[in-house]
């Protein structure tokens, strides 16, 4: 799962770098700030899952960062959809935000498998 670990964390400094490239307009601060707050969560509770004592708090954590994760898309395309920026320039993120998603729901479904 170091894979994740990684991808969470590369996902989260890509999506920085955007916030910090945003133009300095009140919508663009607003936008920027909350996909900053969902974003940078997702790594965070997909490490507090690594740390789990339990599949069922794997799970539960798990399932946190899949919630911030379509949070995190929804601004994104909040950010085109209100002409802020560019689809092209958001959409290797958002492409990363569905992998992201497709893993994190395999991972949450093969450890409820397990637990029966």
């Amino acid at each position: 799962m170091n894979t994740l670990r990684d991808r969470t964390k590369a996902f989260a400094v890509r999506v920085i770098r955007v916030c910090g490239a945003l133009p300095k307009s009140n919508v663009a601060r607003v936008i920027g700030n909350q996909l900053l707050r969902a974003d940078t969560s997702v790594g965070a509770h997909c490490r507090e899952a690594f740390r789990s004592r339990s599949n069922a708090e794997m799970i539960s954590k798990l399932e946190v960062a899949l919630q911030e994760l379509d949070e995190s898309r929804y601004w994104l395309e909040l950010l085109i959809e209100a002409d802020v920026i560019p689809a092209a320039r958001l959409s290797p993120l958002i492409g990363e935000a569905d992998e992201l998603t497709a893993i994190l729901v395999a991972s949450v479904k093969t450890i409820k498998r397990r637990r029966r």
